[in-house]
């Protein structure tokens, strides 16, 4: 089938627009968190319980106001970057996760998207200037080291687990992003709470990652399932030790134990957010590393 180059254009104008807005969103996030003070503790009347008096109204309106444009730049930024995606599908006329520009799109939307998620059920809008950065690198650098026309995939690529697989592994991926971000931030704000105020509390934090870990980890097992069942069908074996099986087996044992360590109370917080962190490297690890630098049966990176 022959690419449809208008459509590709578009793809890439959508793809860039939506950096933009993510750029955007992020500076508005950041004003937010410079000028909305932190919540202060006071008691009320001798013997009263803690009660938490934010900032005035004013500042807080107006803080407010910037943040809420930040989140509201943040689903813009998401809409395009999906229309993004759906061009490529439509000018190649595949399903659009056949390359590592590719690929590296859809788990940034994922990413996102867990995001905006987030925001809605937690009161942690302020942390965009955190959590939307490392995304934005990874588009960025999906955009231009890692960008591929678009192009019909790989004959050995051509199968049904394609849409199957590949978009399972990546969406997981890219969820997984969030609690790695969060599990730093979780250290930051446990070890020196006076030093970062404007943090939402530890406990937060710990529950954010781990509900999103719990979310994304069932997600990325079937995705590792898939995979063994489309190699078997492909290579003849369910499983090879090829780099990128090893490091993602690797990468699945280490989620399994930050779960088991976080619901163990000898391991809770601390140390269960370590795990999770290496958890987050070993993905991080596997983007990038296996792909680009080593050898072996998944290399389609398309460069």
């Amino acid at each position: 089938m022959p690419v449809d180059e208008t459509l590709a254009t578009y793809s890439d104008w959508l793809y860039r627009s939506a950096l933009g807005v993510y750029l955007f969103a992020i500076l508005l996030y950041a004003v937010e968190q410079a000028f909305a003070r932190a919540p202060r503790k006071e008691l009320v009347g001798a013997g009263g319980p803690d009660v938490l008096t934010d900032e005035p109204k004013a500042e807080l309106s107006r803080a407010e106001r910037i943040g809420r444009m930040g989140a509201a730049m943040t689903v813009l930024g998401a809409v395009l970057h999906l229309g993004s995606l759906v061009m490529r599908g439509l000018s190649a006329g595949r399903a659009p996760w056949g390359n590592m520009y590719e690929y590296m799109s859809l788990l940034c939307l994922a990413a996102v998207v867990t995001w905006i998620v987030l925001m809605v059920k937690f009161p942690i809008r302020r942390l965009g200037a955190f959590v939307l950065p490392p995304i934005l690198i990874l588009l960025f650098l999906g955009g231009t080291v890692l960008y591929a026309e678009s192009a019909p995939v790989q004959p050995a690529l051509r199968s049904y687990w394609l849409v199957i697989h590949v978009s399972v592994i990546s969406i997981s991926s890219g969820v997984l992003l969030i609690p790695g971000v969060t599990s730093i931030l979780y250290l930051l704000k446990d070890s020196k709470p006076d030093r970062f105020p404007k943090l939402p509390s530890a406990d937060v934090l710990d529950r954010m990652s781990y509900r999103t870990t719990v979310l994304a980890f069932p997600l990325f097992t079937a995705g590792i399932i898939c995979g063994a069942i489309w190699a078997e069908a492909a290579w003849g074996r369910f499983w090879g030790w090829d780099p990128k099986e090893t490091v993602a087996f690797v990468s699945w044992v280490v989620y399994a134990a930050y779960l088991h360590a976080r619901a163990t109370a000898g391991w809770r917080g601390r140390g269960a957010a370590w795990i999770n962190i290496a958890g987050f490297a070993l993905n991080v690890f596997n983007l990038f590393f296996i792909n680009l630098v080593t050898t072996g049966l998944h290399s389609y990176a398309g460069l």
